[in-house]
């Protein structure tokens, strides 16, 4: 089953390790560091340019930015 994340992107759903709410798990400097780490790897990538709401963490390490609900995208 594929999953549609935002701006045209699909991934199998076998391939998310999570979805995360990016308001309510940034409260966490865990996450903050971990979300910060990956972006000087360049291991971020933004969908779309509207402000990012969730993000999604696959298998193989890439962290992509939302602009989806954590809701929309689970459905």
């Amino acid at each position: 089953m594929y999953i549609h994340i935002g701006n045209n992107k699909v991934v199998r759903k076998s391939e998310i390790l999570g979805v995360f709410d990016l308001d309510s798990a940034t409260v966490s400097i865990n996450t903050r560091n971990y979300l910060s780490k990956a972006q000087k790897e360049k291991r971020v990538i933004t969908l779309g340019y509207d402000l990012p709401k969730s993000f999604i963490i696959l298998k193989n390490n890439e962290v992509y930015l939302s602009p989806f609900n954590t809701s929309s995208i689970v459905k």
